[in-house]
């Protein structure tokens, strides 16, 4: 205590006014019982003083104690809870700060942890067509290699071009999604539209599998950006063309009432496994049905351009055909 230089002015001031007490007892001729009284009661106040100052600086001192043990990394500690006064304040506000640099720190740590997964993941679907495409190059260097077979190598390249061109736009378009810098428009879409745009990439792989595309026009719209839209529904058309076997159907169907604009779309495939639905928006996850090219970020991306714009997507097996289903809901009101 006696280190603070408030608590030793304090004592050389009790100590100069007790003196100037007795001294003015004596002056005014006091008995010297009254003079050793000031003195006494002096003496009293000052102990009774250091008692309490003791008392909080012993506080404190375990406060600062606690404080370096949490700095150097024990998680484990719990400030005690002081009865009242402003140690009572300062231990409540050292808790709460506590409480929230903890809970950064388990953030970043969680951050840190999806960060290293995210890498090892994309490092892990970039390796298998690298792979494929240092094969396909060093079998093109042969000279023995014959025209049709040159051809076909040189196909196999260009898919897994791209491949790669893919998962990096992709990432990319989830990155900005991610760092809130994708720029979303707030206009009026027309969902015939939509569904007309999305699926046009698609209906030359559709007829070459004779897949029957079944859709009825609706006035249905919401409020929202279409390029990004059509991004999320091409994703899940992909999906499902992947999935329909040769001669299989899609159908897409729509309503809209006061609280949101419903899009449903199937397909006649084999559905999602039962334990794979509640994974199957997770980034880089591959159900056991997936095929072989993929990556597992279509469906990722899908739900992250719906939910930015007030929507809702949902995975499940229609209970009729037992393929695959998505029931996307954009929402007219914050939800």
């Amino acid at each position: 205590m006696f280190k603070n230089i408030e608590f030793r002015r304090f004592s050389l001031l009790i100590l100069g006014l007790t003196i100037v007490l007795m001294v003015i007892g004596i002056v005014l001729g006091l008995p010297a019982f009254g003079v050793l009284l000031i003195g006494i009661n002096s003496l009293v106040y000052y102990f009774l003083f250091m008692m309490f100052e003791k008392s909080k600086y012993k506080r404190i001192s375990d406060l600062s104690d606690m404080l370096d043990r949490i700095l150097h990394g024990d998680d484990s500690i719990l400030i005690k809870q002081c009865e009242e006064g402003e140690i009572a304040i300062l231990s409540s506000e050292i808790q709460k700060m506590t409480i929230r640099l903890k809970e950064q720190s388990d953030a970043l740590l969680k951050d840190k942890r999806e960060m290293g997964d995210a890498i090892y993941d994309i490092s892990h679907q970039l390796r298998t067509p690298l792979t494929s495409m240092n094969l396909v190059v060093e079998l093109l260097g042969k000279e023995s290699l014959d025209f049709d077979s040159r051809i076909r190598l040189i196909r196999e390249l260009k898919t897994s071009l791209s491949r790669i061109d893919w998962l990096i736009e992709s990432l990319l378009k989830l990155s900005k999604i991610d760092a809130k810098t994708a720029k979303f428009e707030k206009n009026t879409v027309r969902i015939n539209d939509l569904i007309k745009d999305s699926i046009e990439p698609f209906l030359v792989s559709m007829d070459l599998k004779d897949i029957e595309f079944l859709y009825e026009k609706s006035d249905a719209s919401f409020i929202g950006d279409k390029k990004w839209s059509m991004e999320a529904i091409g994703n899940l058309f992909k999906n499902c063309l992947e999935h329909t076997p040769i001669g299989g159907k899609i159908s897409v169907s729509t309503k809209e009432n006061t609280l949101f604009s419903e899009i449903i779309i199937k397909d006649s495939g084999e559905g999602f496994v039962e334990e794979d639905i509640p994974y199957l928006f997770d980034r880089f996850y591959k159900g056991k049905n997936a095929s072989p090219s993929s990556i597992g970020i279509g469906l990722a991306l899908a739900r992250s351009v719906i939910v930015e714009q007030n929507g809702t997507i949902k995975a499940m097996n229609d209970e009729k055909s037992g393929g695959a289903m998505f029931v996307i809901r954009f929402y007219k009101s914050v939800v």
